[in-house]
């Protein structure tokens, strides 16, 4: 990929391209290294020095400046008509790196928000393919001949663009406090035929009104700045490493492609507070304290909104199994893998069935063992499934999610 820039208005963006000193091809990042890297052959070029740093934006500014800094990160938007998602590129035609379409240029795209900072690539492509093996081999309940797939059928190297958020908050909540106590409780139990009177301890609890205020810092709240990807999915392949992000250079661009933002930064803040929201709530409980909460309301003042946009890596994949295509994502910083599987019927059905066996073998010596006069506690029934179910299972594959 060539990057291009621009600070908004009517100014043309400016291509950065970057030929290989000796032989004249496109030179590419590397991967883990501060280099540019050509493919064809091998020679490095250091990625210039930069006296930029990674700059907040403060949020109310930003919404009430009728002026805002934007750039080109390509010259060409390209739309699937497929899937509609949107990719940068030099290349006036190529394929959809999220579904496999062709795509072409769009026309007269507008200029963007200008990223802040990026966490450069740190695996390369052999790096995902590996991890790709990997989590393909250690699917529980997956055929067995999936895990002879060996390559990824499309594998692109692809920025994400992603909003964080920083704010200080203040919250003054109302909810219950719970405090437990124990009553004796009297009870009748058929012993041999017999009515037996026991007693047994059982847990209530008493509630109390409570309310207070808690106040919490916010730092790089991270919010997925595109729909053109399952939310979910990217969602599984956090944390994101942020303090291995490096101020924006186009260099690290160079040989991958980059997703445009089409989650504003308004709508990303509103996701933001709500990841917020999940945190002041656990807050709230804390400062309620007793043995258990509710929290009925929550008023929450935000200050010192800050964001920014940043780009973090991912490998997108896809490989082929039984006809279908399935997509698979690699966070190509820390490695972690999310993606699709197809599901083993047979494998699935052997487990009920081994299920049903386990349960029905422990449940028939736990009745032999009553009918005999013997007592069988539910620690020993439980042990009795917890050692025999690993003997059902050894044949399903690994116990991975």
């Amino acid at each position: 990929m060539s990057v291009t820039q621009g600070t908004g208005g009517s100014t043309s963006p400016t291509t950065l391209t970057y030929p290989c000193g000796q032989c004249g091809a496109r030179l590419e990042y590397a991967p883990g290294t501060s280099v540019l890297k050509c493919p064809y052959c091998g020679h490095e070029q250091a990625v210039g020095p930069s006296d930029r740093v990674i700059e907040e934006h403060d949020y109310v500014a930003w919404q009430s400046s009728p002026v805002k800094a934007t750039a080109h990160l390509a010259q060409h938007v390209l739309r699937c008509g497929k899937c509609g998602a949107t990719t940068e590129t030099d290349d006036l035609a190529t394929s959809c790196p999220f579904c496999g379409a062709p795509i072409v240029a769009e026309i007269d795209a507008a200029e963007q928000i200008a990223p802040e900072g990026v966490v450069p690539f740190g695996i390369d492509r052999s790096g995902a393919q590996e991890a790709i093996r990997q989590w393909v081999r250690s699917r529980w309940f997956a055929p067995n001949r999936l895990r002879k797939v060996s390559t990824a059928e499309r594998l692109k190297g692809t920025y994400l663009p992603h909003w964080t958020y920083d704010a200080a908050t203040s919250t003054r909540y109302t909810g219950m406090r719970g405090e437990h106590y124990w009553e004796t409780e009297t009870y009748t139990e058929m012993v041999d035929g017999r009515p037996q009177t026991r007693t047994r301890q059982v847990m209530k609890t008493r509630w109390y009104p409570a309310s207070g205020q808690v106040a919490r810092n916010f730092d790089d709240v991270v919010v997925v700045a595109t729909r053109q990807l399952p939310a979910e999915r990217l969602a599984d392949l956090q944390p994101w490493l942020l303090e291995n992000a490096t101020a924006y250079q186009p260099e690290y661009l160079s040989g991958y492609q980059a997703l445009r933002y089409d989650v504003q930064p308004d709508q990303g803040l509103e996701e933001a507070k709500q990841i917020m929201r999940g945190v002041i709530r656990e807050d709230c409980c804390a400062d309620i304290g007793g043995d258990e909460q509710q929290v009925h309301s929550m008023d929450t003042r935000y200050g010192a909104l800050m964001f920014k946009l940043m780009l973090l890596p991912v490998w997108l994949a896809a490989y082929l199994y039984g006809g279908k295509t399935f997509q698979v994502y690699v966070n190509a910083h820390t490695g972690t893998v999310v993606g699709e599987r197809p599901y083993s019927p047979v494998k699935i059905a052997f487990a009920v069935l081994a299920a049903l066996v386990v349960i029905g073998v422990v449940v028939a010596v736990y009745l032999a063992n009553r009918s005999s006069g013997g007592s069988t506690s539910p620690g020993v029934v439980s042990g009795l499934l917890v050692h025999a179910w690993p003997a059902a299972a050894a044949h399903l594959g690994p116990l991975s999610p």
